[in-house]
């Protein structure tokens, strides 16, 4: 038989509990409380799923409490009810398979629904709750490189790039174009909307749109190498007149983005820091797609062009010059390439002065090569 618990024991436990939840205060809650349309949707979606399965839940624990403790041993006044006969009751039967069965459907058709509703391929209807998106808006274009291990943001409209720093103006849709340069990623705002995988020789997508001037941080959500859990860069929405300013300052900037520029920003680095270019190579985005971004490789859009049309003949078996793009010589690592374990990019400034880590003794196509 059990004892009740003696008053300093129920004292103790009153007074630690405060602490034991302690931990629970550094949990960041910026899923439960976004600042996109897109996110927000999600949002009420893992809130309104939540609710329906506790209903089934919820009822299940406390009669599991109820029937515990009221056909418990020492409780003789329900040994009348005892009955060893009973086995079936048509109205318990469909309580229990009917509450059930609604929320499934329910769940079912909430799911249909949001897939749809929330396809990240799908261009956005309204900037929120109350406010339409006229058709005739063009969204703004970012394109997204994943590389290894910090972010590149090209503005082709605005003929601007980025690295680590993402800014976006409010209420203004935006399409993201997403991609990788050697090993698959994951692009992840949690305030901005839902997370989509970045991949070598393919572009994806996903549109959303900030509600309200925030800062914060957008990570990698899928592990990609030693460098990942320093793979983050700087989120904010900005109001417009803020965004003009942003774009300003790093039209200001004066560095250019081509593909030489491109490949050296490409090849492995850790906590790179934020760095601005004021113009762009208007066709790198896609070269990096078609992971054609060095001189004399050929693109992989041309290629299966090619295999569409039947072939380029027996003659082309010996033309190999421009169809390596793996290791070693793939289109971001050469084998005289070394990792040194930089803490910043190779083009940044004051990377020549940064001390190399402790694994600066692999080769950045060894190191590579260990996380494909």
């Amino acid at each position: 038989m059990s004892h009740p618990l003696s008053p300093n024991w129920t004292r103790i436990l009153r007074w630690s509990a405060p602490i034991l939840a302690l931990p629970l205060t550094a949990c960041d809650w910026v899923v439960m409380n976004p600042s996109g349309d897109i996110a927000v949707q999600q949002r009420d979606l893992i809130l309104i799923s939540t609710a329906l399965m506790l209903l089934i839940v919820v009822p299940v624990m406390a009669l599991v409490v109820f029937f515990a403790w009221r056909y418990r041993s020492a409780n003789k006044a329900v040994e009348k009810d005892y009955d060893p006969d009973w086995d079936h009751s048509t109205k318990l039967e469909l309580l229990i398979w009917s509450a059930p069965l609604l929320i499934i459907i329910c769940l079912g058709a909430l799911t249909w629904v949001s897939t749809h509703k929330l396809d990240p391929y799908r261009p956005l209807d309204r900037i929120d709750a109350k406010t339409a998106i006229d058709p005739k808006v063009k969204p703004l274009t970012v394109e997204v490189v994943a590389l290894d291990w910090k972010w590149l943001f090209i503005y082709p409209e605005l003929g601007i790039a980025t690295v680590n720093e993402l800014a976006l103006p409010t209420n203004v849709p935006v399409r993201f174009d997403i991609t990788a340069s050697t090993v698959m990623n994951s692009f992840y705002i949690p305030e901005l909307a839902g997370q989509i995988y970045a991949m070598p020789g393919m572009k994806t997508q996903l549109h959303a749109v900030a509600n309200k001037p925030v800062a914060g941080v957008g990570f990698s959500a899928n592990y990609s190498g030693a460098g990942f859990s320093n793979m983050r860069f700087g989120y904010k929405a900005l109001d417009p007149a803020g965004f003009d300013a942003w774009v300003a300052k790093v039209k200001a900037g004066g560095a250019n983005l081509d593909r030489n520029v491109y490949l050296t920003l490409a090849k492995p680095s850790e906590k790179a820091p934020v760095a601005y270019y004021s113009a762009v190579d208007p066709k790198l985005f896609d070269a990096v797609v078609n992971l054609c971004p060095k001189d004399g490789q050929r693109c992989m859009g041309e290629l299966m062009h090619i295999n569409m049309m039947g072939g380029a003949g027996k003659e082309s078996a010996r033309e190999t010059r421009g169809l390596k793009y793996d290791l070693p010589n793939s289109h971001v690592i050469e084998q005289s390439d070394e990792n040194k374990g930089q803490e910043t990019a190779p083009d940044a400034p004051g990377a020549a002065n940064a001390v190399p880590a402790d694994h600066s003794s692999h080769s950045g196509a060894d190191a590579h090569a260990q996380h494909r």
